[in-house]
């Protein structure tokens, strides 16, 4: 749990429709500064959807969510979108673009002076485990999927947001390359105490990565809890009545942990 309690992002009384489906019901719920909340559920449970709004790519079609303190609508665009990395699953490198200019693009955009970008784009390379030297000078394709995905972090840690929006950032990796990279991104996020939001299906990786899981379903928020008191819901001695779809997670969990000992 950080030590510093301020709120980063809050959801009050959120609903969000399209063509007069709601995609997510009823959100209330704060994400504390230097917390890693990660939003856990199958697809189409609203966790994306739930993302997005904090950035103003959607709108609240009822309720407000309030970023450092104000609604995100009292916002300007861009700048709401410049103090929120944003970190996708095929990283949306630009394809014509050296690592280089990839990682200082915002920077550049921000007027930064061209010594200090470069200065910047050098210290976060290093900081995701790639040399400088040798990969500052590539393009996307000359790459491992392992690499585009630190390339990407980089690029969102370039202007030093105060948060990291993560959407399923690991889930096209092989198995190996995931978990590295899950290891590497907790240290940084400890190391440099960013407020992190994450989504993914997998609740290994949930348990890896959060301070707390926010687990939904069906559009609404079900549980949110520390990875400790959320597994306590398969021992029967949690406060209070586990949700099914909580229940259902770890024993998805429980399986693998079984196949692993067998092996």
């Amino acid at each position: 749990m950080p030590q510093n309690s301020q709120i980063a992002v809050e959801f009050r009384n959120v609903t969000f429709s399209r063509n007069n489906r709601p995609l997510v019901s009823n959100l209330n719920f704060t994400i504390r500064q230097g917390e890693a909340l990660v939003l856990l559920g199958r697809s189409g449970s609203g966790k994306t959807t739930t993302m997005k709004l904090i950035n103003r790519l959607f709108i609240p079609t009822q309720g407000e969510v309030l970023f450092d303190g104000i609604p995100t609508t009292q916002w300007n665009e861009i700048k709401l979108r410049r103090k929120i990395g944003y970190v996708i699953q095929e990283t949306g490198l630009f394809p014509h673009f050296t690592v280089e200019r990839n990682v200082g693009l915002v920077p550049s955009l921000e007027n930064w002076k061209p010594k200090q970008i470069k200065t910047r784009v050098y210290e976060l390379l290093q900081l995701v485990g790639l040399n400088p030297e040798q990969f500052a000078q590539r393009y996307p394709h000359e790459l491992s999927g392992g690499q585009r995905q630190r390339v990407g972090v980089a690029r969102a840690l370039a202007a030093d947001p105060p948060v990291l929006m993560m959407d399923e950032p690991f889930g096209a990796l092989d198995p190996i390359t995931r978990l590295e990279l899950q290891q590497e991104f907790r240290r940084l996020q400890q190391e440099l105490g960013k407020t992190v939001v994450f989504v993914t299906h997998d609740i290994q990786e949930a348990f890896v990565l959060a301070s707390r899981i926010g687990l939904m379903y069906g559009g609404e928020l079900v549980v949110l809890d520390t990875p400790a008191e959320f597994r306590r819901y398969s021992e029967g001695v949690a406060s209070r009545s586990p949700h099914p779809e909580a229940l259902a997670f770890l024993q998805c969990l429980r399986q693998t942990e079984i196949s692993k000992d067998s092996l």
